[in-house]
């Protein structure tokens, strides 16, 4: 069966290293011919393209592929994917990331591709924008939503959400989560060396965050409840994981607060980096306001870690109350801070929590178990398609 991913841009993120884990899954199963198709690298997040650009026949740039809305550059792209899908004649293109969804999805429809698949990430529309953006985004995600055979969802709240603003059929969705390499996970230790590194105490309680630097991810949210956690906790840091076009913004918020020395900024840290920096934790919270299901919420479930995050979106299907850590309000800092004292305070609650995800963390969310998942579907929506 040949297969084509395509994505917008290979940042290092979430939905990218999902698309990338699904395509070298799929590529080493025998019977799938499989590549990847991707527009062009940048911004500060920085780039997974070198894990996949020296394999033989696998990766495809398309230059006109971009990320803004760009209607010279899109009808170039569309005509070019169109091309493409001609040329090697996939039986499944599978689209990823909102503009790469919607102009390959249009694009496969015209090269007539049999089976179409789009995995929704993240909401594309939601009230984190304007009236005129979210009526553009619902409009094309509708008429996209009508060329497609099948959507992969990374959380159920992404189908419920597609499916009330009228796209799609309930059984034309599946829930699979976003699967990444457990074992570093683990086994991740507590490295005293690392710590030191970055200036942490032996005693001080890390409160981790991975995520970009930008809009609604949640620094900003942290960043307030931070002096009223220090003020409860004083042993307490927070440890900022990741690079963004707003860096310099809470950067300032941060000495504004007078945060100096309690505020942790890594920078960009490559995924392989990742494990030996939640195994310093000592709980991860995430307060983004849009999201799938954020990857690093069951990665550090796996290393055994609690969260605490927004019910927004996707995490409540992984951070369950009393289970696995707290879910929160989205805006109620009084909780939170809560919440994170309350961790910070006893022990054997985040051990118990931390088991109790790493569990879940364990069950669902292996690489094997995302690529069986897709291969899965896209044998019977081949059979059922009789392709």
């Amino acid at each position: 069966m040949r297969v084509c991913h395509v994505i917008t841009r290979l940042i290092v993120g979430g939905a990218q290293e999902n698309t990338i884990a699904s395509a070298l899954g799929l590529r080493r199963l025998p019977d799938f011919d499989v590549e990847l198709v991707a527009g062009p690298t940048s911004g500060p997040e920085g780039s997974l393209e070198p894990e996949v650009s020296a394999l033989p026949g696998f990766l495809t740039r398309l230059p006109t592929l971009v990320r803004p809305v760009h209607p010279w550059k899109d009808l170039r792209a569309w005509q070019a994917l169109t091309r493409h899908f001609r040329a090697r004649r996939p039986d499944v293109v599978h689209t990823h990331s909102g503009k790469a969804g919607i102009v390959g999805r249009f694009a496969a429809r015209r090269a007539r591709v049999p089976i179409i698949v789009h995995t929704i990430h993240g909401p594309s529309f939601g009230p984190f924008q304007g009236a005129l953006a979210n009526a553009v985004f619902r409009t094309a995600e509708r008429r996209a939503g009508k060329c497609t055979t099948h959507f992969v969802s990374v959380a159920n709240a992404m189908s419920d959400q597609y499916l009330a603003a009228g796209i799609g059929r309930p059984a034309q969705f599946t829930r699979v989560f976003s699967g990444f390499d457990l074992e570093p996970f683990l086994h991740a230790a507590n490295d005293a060396a690392l710590r030191r590194g970055l200036g942490l105490a032996t005693g001080d309680f890390v409160i981790g965050k991975i995520a970009r630097l930008f809009k609604l991810k949640g620094h900003d949210e942290l960043l307030t409840a931070a002096p009223g956690i220090l003020r409860r906790c004083p042993h307490a840091r927070f440890l900022l994981v990741g690079d963004g076009v707003w860096r310099e913004r809470f950067e300032r918020m941060t000495k504004e607060a007078g945060l100096a020395g309690k505020v942790i900024f890594t920078g960009l840290r490559p995924p392989s980096e990742i494990p030996r920096l939640v195994g310093i934790m000592d709980a991860l919270v995430h307060l983004s306001r849009r999201e799938g299901l954020p990857r690093a919420l069951p990665q550090a479930m796996a290393a055994g870690k609690p969260v605490v995050a927004w019910d927004c979106d996707g995490a409540a299907e992984v951070c369950r109350p009393d289970e696995t850590g707290f879910l929160l309000t989205p805006g109620d800092q009084a909780g939170f801070i809560r919440a994170v004292c309350t961790l910070a305070g006893d022990a054997p609650l985040r051990q118990r929590l931390g088991r109790a995800g790493q569990q879940l963390a364990s069950e669902h969310f292996s690489v094997s178990t995302m690529v069986g998942s897709l291969a899965a579907l896209y044998r019977r929506l081949a059979q059922e398609r009789r392709c």
